[in-house]
């Protein structure tokens, strides 16, 4: 993997964020006990609303060492005060040993009273002979203890309390070691995953991915590499060996780190699983979905069309635009629809696509207008007509990256930004990035496996769904295009499409406003019905 930023980099970022506060140091005086990610990791197991916490993570970032102080003040308490028995499991013999040492750390920390610490031997057995494990505990004063476990027992089912699997991408069988754990939930039990990804098959990554795509209702944490290093990571080693921390040597020891992971850095050191250059979904659940006849509008004007007269340009664009408002007109005005918008001028297609959502939550493709070599000023005319006339709009999210932040900015200009400061506008830019499509994508992957989702039947549309792939662990569109020479594709609709996918799952609220004289004519046939003073057509409703 080569690494996201340079060693350079690193130590100038570094550096300028540690001279925003001088004398921070000396201002905070002794560091604490935990770094801020594992503190923020333990105040959400503190929640009584987190009951399951998935964390991915990267390697060797101390997130154990926090664990530990939760088990044994977990372990330590009464029962009264949410005291219960912690297990903690994990793939190795050494890893349990190492969580247990420090436990009892922290319970001598703590004051806790540890009644013993002790090696057993735990029973294992099944149908087909005896088999018995090495295993560690320490039992507290309060009647509860920590039992540490080098493998997944069956014997799991019989116990109650909190359950801790590390690293678990490595143990034997995750789905059934969930299953046993997952029942601790019935009387108040608490259920912590972590680990390192080991690849995108991996049972671990397919129940991130069913967390990010809303399918499971647990709590999910991604804290990697350079995370933890901006939280202050290599601060503490600095502190616990001695030496003196510096921009340029945390630089150096990052480079290192990565330089030894090489070609697995992306997995072990930066949440990004591995083995993935596959189809993102197979073609015949892409075709299962498509059940829809709605219009599918292409617009391709010719490479002159800024040469011609004013007259000779509307007639070129007079057929696409009849099309368009025909198909505005006939949209159920009892749905919500989302909108999402692809932007390209030279080589690719704008692609603008509009979504409906029922009452089952299910989202149809309303309509899609493609447009080839068609100017910006031409493709604004064409988006703001779609977001004057669809009903009960939620949502407009637009590409924003390169010129395509060109129409976001003018569409957000008269109906308004929304932003994670505002969510009162309609428009919202998106940037496209790594982070955006690994927590966006699966919700609409989850769509289609669904069947929350209906498309137009389209050759082109389904070529461009098809056409994902998941590279290095995170769904998108590589650089290979498709179709004709003279009119490649490159994934056009699919991005348009999981931009109104991420438009409809949006919190936007739309309100409409019918004055008294329109709600007047409506009901007398524009003909009857007493006169309205002036002052009175301010009186109306607001719908949604």
């Amino acid at each position: 993997m080569t690494a996201p930023i340079s060693e350079a980099q690193w130590a100038e970022a570094r550096r300028t964020a540690t001279e925003v506060l001088p004398g921070l140091v000396a201002q905070v005086g002794l560091p604490k006990a935990l770094i801020s990610y594992q503190a923020r990791t333990l105040a959400l197991l503190e929640d009584s609303a987190c009951r399951v916490l998935f964390i991915e993570k990267s390697r060797r970032i101390g997130l154990t060492f926090g664990f530990a102080s939760y088990a044994a003040l977990r372990a330590g308490r009464a029962k009264s005060a949410g005291g219960m028995d912690v297990m903690y499991i994990s793939y190795s013999q050494e890893m349990t040993r190492e969580f247990i040492d420090a436990c009892a750390m922290w319970a001598r920390a703590f004051s806790n009273a540890a009644l013993a610490v002790d090696e057993f031997l735990f029973d294992d057995s099944d149908k087909d002979g005896d088999r018995s494990i090495q295993a560690f505990r320490i039992r507290f004063a309060s009647g509860f203890e920590i039992l540490a476990l080098s493998s997944a027992p069956r014997t799991l089912r019989g116990k109650q309390g909190v359950v801790m699997i590390d690293e678990a991408a490595f143990v034997d069988s995750l789905p059934e070691l969930l299953k046993a754990a997952l029942a601790f939930l019935m009387w108040g039990g608490q259920v912590v995953v972590c680990s390192t990804h080991n690849g995108t098959e991996n049972e671990f990554n397919k129940q991130i991915q069913d967390i990010l795509a809303g399918r499971k209702p647990y709590h999910h944490l991604r804290i990697d590499f350079d995370q933890a290093l901006k939280e202050g990571l290599y601060e503490r080693i600095c502190l616990v060996n001695g030496v003196k921390w510096t921009p340029e040597g945390e630089a150096k020891w990052r480079q290192e780190i990565i330089d030894f992971y090489a070609d697995g850095a992306s997995e072990e050191l930066f949440c990004i699983p591995t083995a993935g250059t596959g189809a993102w979904l197979p073609a015949p659940l892409i075709e299962a979905r498509m059940t829809l006849t709605n219009p599918v509008i292409r617009l391709e004007l010719p490479p002159n069309f800024l040469h011609l007269s004013r007259l000779e340009r509307a007639v070129l664009m007079a057929d696409a635009l009849a099309q368009l408002k025909a198909a505005l007109a006939g949209l159920d005005k009892q749905r919500r629809h989302a909108f999402g918008f692809d932007f390209a001028r030279v080589a690719d297609l704008s692609v603008a696509t509009l979504l409906s959502i029922d009452r089952m939550l299910k989202r149809e493709e309303a309509l899609t207008i493609e447009m080839r070599n068609v100017p910006g000023d031409e493709q604004k005319l064409i988006v703001r007509t779609i977001l004057e006339q669809a009903p009960r709009l939620v949502g407009a999210a637009f590409d924003a990256t390169g010129m395509g932040w060109t129409v976001a900015e003018d569409m957000g200009r008269i109906f308004g930004f929304r932003t994670d400061e505002n969510d009162g506008g309609l428009v919202a830019p998106v940037k496209f990035s790594t982070d955006w499509y690994r927590f966006n994508m699966p919700p609409l992957k989850a769509a289609f496996e669904d069947d929350a989702i209906a498309l137009i039947k389209d050759d082109d549309h389904l070529a461009d769904v098809r056409l994902v792939r998941d590279i290095n662990g995170v769904p998108k569109v590589p650089e290979v295009r498709t179709g004709e020479t003279s009119k490649k594709r490159h994934g056009d609709f699919a991005i348009a499409l999981a931009l109104a996918h991420w438009a409809s799952r949006q919190q936007w609220f739309q309100y409409e406003y019918t004055s008294i004289r329109d709600l007047q004519q409506q009901m007398h046939g524009h003909n009857g019905g007493p006169a309205l003073d002036d002052d009175d057509t301010d009186i109306g409703r607001r719908h949604w």
